[in-house]
């Protein structure tokens, strides 16, 4: 549970979290908790590591029946998995739209420079007709920026027809509501979506 501050104008900050153990519940029985929240809990080593929690990302999705093509906006993360010595990242993100035959799909952020909950407030456009969206499959990675060697990946997602869970919810409604901008939260894990993209 990670608590944070609402901030309008500005980076939201990050105040605090803290993990409550779900083992320590009974079924039927209302359980009180009185936690310190901490700044950055560390994850216990011992976890499956295979699907780790990278951060999250709010993305916004709208099909333009004016324009004729998918709007994909990645609005901001938070949490971000720290990648440099000085506890930061230095976080941008790609988009591809897949399967992507021509590779002309890839769209990139700006870097913000560290930051674990970097704003973002960037669109890209893909042209593309409404019947072939069920086709497709929008690639979202975050990566680290970092001269003079590869950059690191810090996490990705995959919003689809074949993905589950909220990210299915989530293309399903933007294929639901032509022109309307659906935004949503989703959870990066270190899974890398596809293969093959260290710029």
């Amino acid at each position: 549970i990670s608590v944070c501050d609402e901030d309008k104008f500005r980076h939201n900050e990050f105040i605090g979290e803290t993990r409550i153990p779900l083992k320590k519940l009974k079924p039927n029985q209302t359980k009180n908790f009185s936690n310190c929240l901490e700044k950055q809990l560390p994850i216990d080593k011992t976890d499956d590591k295979s699907l780790e929690e990278r951060g999250r990302i709010m993305i916004s999705l709208k099909y333009s029946s004016q324009k004729c093509g998918l709007v994909v906006g990645i609005i901001r993360c938070a949490h971000l998995a720290a990648m440099d010595a000085n506890g930061f990242s230095d976080p941008y993100v790609k988009t591809y739209l897949k399967p992507d035959e021509n590779k002309k799909s890839k769209h990139k952020t700006a870097v913000k420079k560290k930051t674990l909950n970097p704003e973002f407030n960037e669109e890209f456009f893909y042209e593309i007709k409404y019947a072939d969206l069920s086709k497709k499959t929008l690639e979202v990675t975050v990566w680290d920026y970092d001269i003079g060697k590869s950059n690191d990946f810090i996490g990705g997602v995959s919003l689809g027809i074949n993905a589950n869970g909220e990210r299915l919810k989530h293309w399903f409604d933007c294929l639901k509501n032509k022109d309307k901008k659906i935004e949503r939260w989703h959870t990066l894990t270190n899974e890398l979506p596809g293969s093959g993209y260290n710029d």
